[in-house]
């Protein structure tokens, strides 16, 4: 698995794998992506973490439409995705949060 931070009002766009642009098509289902219930809060911004496949390559992130203005960057293209080990690294060394969901159904 890859991983990566992403930025809240953020979404993913366009994905690449080793082959290309994902093509739903040809890979009969959409990428695996997961948003995780783990986020980084820097400067009062969250930065929720996101788990992908391994043959992701690169991810296409944009502002959602409420997020964005004149001032944001229109799109960014994410292709350094981080290993579990720089995630450990990056999350022992910031301010980290964890997002709980549904704590009763774990707890049980």
């Amino acid at each position: 698995m890859k991983y990566f931070f992403l930025s809240e009002g953020w979404t993913i766009g366009r994905v690449w794998a080793s082959d290309g642009l994902w093509q739903i098509t040809a890979w009969r289902r959409q990428p695996d992506i997961q948003r995780l219930n783990i986020c980084l809060v820097e400067s009062n911004e969250l930065l929720w973490l996101y788990r992908v496949e391994e043959v992701i390559l690169t991810v296409e992130v944009k502002p959602t439409t409420s997020a964005a203005s004149s001032d944001t960057i229109g799109q960014v293209v994410l292709k350094r995705l981080m290993s579990a080990e720089q995630v450990i690294e990056r999350l022992g060394t910031a301010e980290t949060r964890c997002h709980l969901q549904n704590l009763q159904s774990v707890v049980q």
